[in-house]
């Protein structure tokens, strides 16, 4: 929680806004001192809401203590979204029910595609789902429309008539979005990644620990973010089944 309570200080006075992207598994635990640092809204990611799947894919995980912590997050004032990944195979026959549940509580969802990161299983490949297949199946349910919604990131979203809510789509594969894309990644360890889908990166610990006044590490920021790219690397590689960014996600975060 120091990490929040430093930045928070930072609200109003060159820091718009303070939010977070989470497995869920804490939430219980801090909501209350998040909110209290001036934390508005909340990402939570899960993708399926049968605990057995829930187990396989986190490799750990409960999934009661994540809807707790959620509840918890509600009870705090938190506003929460959820983001789970479209896994043809896995959580394709749930589609429906994650979008009745998060909409029935009071949030919206975002699907994202699968994105070739890390050393992946060969089957992980074959559990590309494209979101224009995944927006076809929500229509046999639900009546979707077009929205201009924007939360600062690259969703673009619809409304659910029947039910009011908001379903975002994150599509870095489809239809990428690099050229509204306005995110660099900063790691615990220093590293400012330009963009998610390649491996390029820049050392700021060096120069911030290289000098007591902020120039050398301001310049460090300033000639990265010239090396930002125009456009990522992703793509599926099923035949030679390799990543198209070596990283795994949970270096950067989302």
């Amino acid at each position: 929680m120091m990490l929040f309570q430093s930045l928070s200080k930072k609200l109003g006075n060159g820091l718009e806004e303070l939010t977070l992207t989470t497995n869920g598994s804490q939430l219980e635990r801090y909501a209350n001192e998040l909110a209290a640092c001036g934390v508005k809204r909340i990402n939570v990611s899960l993708d399926t809401l049968d605990p057995s799947k829930f187990r396989a894919i986190t490799r750990w995980g409960d999934l009661d203590r994540v809807l707790n912590g959620i509840k918890a997050a509600q009870r705090a004032g938190l506003s929460i979204k959820i983001n789970a990944v479209a896994l043809k195979g896995v959580n394709d026959t749930e589609i429906h029910s994650l979008v009745r549940w998060s909409h029935d509580e009071g949030m919206d969802i975002t699907f994202i595609e699968v994105m070739p990161m890390g050393d992946i299983e060969p089957d992980r490949y074959d559990q590309y789902w494209p979101l224009t297949a995944v927006k076809q199946h929500i229509a046999e349910n639900f009546t979707l429309t077009d929205i201009d919604h924007q939360t600062g990131g690259p969703a673009r979203y619809v409304r659910v008539n029947e039910t009011g809510g908001r379903i975002g789509f994150i599509t870095p594969l489809t239809h990428n979005f690099c050229e509204s894309c306005n995110r660099v990644r900063l790691t615990c360890t220093g590293m400012l990644y330009m963009c998610l889908g390649q491996d390029d990166s820049a050392d700021l610990r060096a120069p911030l620990r290289a000098s007591s006044s902020n120039d050398l590490v301001s310049r460090a920021i300033d000639n990265a973010i010239l090396r930002k790219p125009k456009g990522h690397d992703f793509i599926i590689d099923r035949v030679g089944a390799r990543p198209a960014v070596q990283r795994h996600m949970s270096v950067t975060g989302g």
